[in-house]
């Protein structure tokens, strides 16, 4: 079975072999470039605030080079399947492969397993090393190069609905039902969504359900009266702690697994996950775009190079990768605002440059 899936093991080694320095190579270059005019970029920044200097440089660097690597794997698998085929082309490897008797498919074949293998690799790179150092250098960045404070596990602003009222505190700390909270706002909606009464606080302490509210302080806002409320009143019966725990979710910050988690408890309190969820399904269709670009790029493989078409193909092959980029780019937006399903906006660019591909492939070669 194998044998009529793969072409001579000594074929399939040199190909995969080729491949392989090419897309070492071609990812060295781009990252080297990008990295330095970015360090060339935020230096001055990095060594403006007082204290920073090579170290927080090699710092910047440790930070940024993984998510050049993530970013540009697949431009590199384009670009290599192109660099690969070319010289092959042009020094007539391939007729000669074809004159043997191998088809289109198995000459693709040892490129697309070797594609396969950078897609697990990327995958696997993404998630444990891209996504923990993509989280920090946000903060970082956002912190304009300062020292970032420890995670002391407190939350600052906090925003909760409570079903059409809101509840708002200036610091939430501690977890499950130790969470406490300062200063604390809750906001009484009509079906309207004006707010007709305020209720606020120093601190608040889940009362199971409900928070109980110290120094209530009440206003009502068509008669603008403002009340001191007798002893402590219980407040927003039904926000949870567990909804408090969940702040501003950065997807490219956390891996699948904490990502879902995070999916999970946005959605038990209420909120919009479209976007995340997009993000999530993108994760595991992202790192397969490796995949496709052989099969993209594998339009300057075949025909004739004494035919003078040899720069054309491989144009088309190189237009061909870069336009699935630029759809999957358009289909995530489109999710995020809600015009396609999340599952569909990370699915289906990869399904259609896969059958573009593969028909590009038929029509022109078998």
């Amino acid at each position: 079975m194998l044998g009529e899936l793969f072409p001579s093991r000594t074929i399939t080694m040199y190909l995969a072999r080729l491949f392989v320095t090419r897309i070492i190579g071609v990812l060295i270059l781009l990252v080297l470039v990008l990295q330095t005019m970015m360090l060339l970029s935020e230096s001055g920044d990095i060594l403006a605030v007082p204290g920073n200097g090579e170290a927080e440089l090699w710092y910047y660097v440790s930070l940024n080079v993984p998510q050049l690597i993530a970013r540009f794997l697949p431009y590199s698998v384009l670009l290599a399947t192109v660099f690969t085929f070319w010289p092959l082309n042009q020094n007539s490897e391939v007729i000669a492969m074809r004159a043997a008797g191998l088809s289109a498919h198995q000459i693709l074949a040892p490129l697309l397993l070797t594609a396969a293998a950078v897609s697990l690799i990327s995958f696997t790179f993404n998630e444990t090393v891209v996504a923990p150092r993509t989280g920090v250098l946000k903060q970082w960045t956002q912190a304009r190069y300062k020292p970032l404070p420890k995670d002391t596990g407190v939350r600052l602003n906090v925003y909760v609905p409570d079903g059409g009222n809101v509840l708002t505190a200036q610091r939430v700390s501690g977890q499950g039902t130790a969470t406490r909270l300062e200063g604390v706002t809750w906001y009484r909606r009509d079906g309207a969504g004006m707010v007709t009464e305020q209720v606020r606080g120093t601190r608040a302490s889940f009362a199971a359900p409900g928070w109980k509210l110290e120094d209530p302080v009440k206003f009502e806002v068509a008669s603008t009266a403002q009340t001191q409320l007798p002893g402590p009143v219980v407040i927003a019966p039904g926000v949870t702690p567990a909804q408090l725990a969940i702040g501003r979710v950065d997807p490219d910050g956390q891996n699948f697994l904490a990502l879902g988690r995070s999916i999970k408890a946005l959605k038990a309190s209420g909120r919009r996950v479209t976007e995340l969820e997009g993000k999530w399904w993108h994760k595991f269709a992202g790192p397969l775009s490796a995949l496709l670009m052989p099969l993209l790029g594998s339009v300057a493989a075949f025909g004739l190079a004494r035919s003078g078409n040899l720069w054309i193909r491989a144009v088309i092959g190189m237009a061909l990768g870069f336009a699935y980029f630029v759809v999957d780019n358009a289909a995530l937006a489109m999710g995020n605002f809600g015009g396609y399903p999340p599952l569909i906006a990370a699915w289906a660019p990869f399904m259609l440059f896969l059958l573009v591909g593969e028909t590009v492939l038929v029509r022109t070669e078998e």
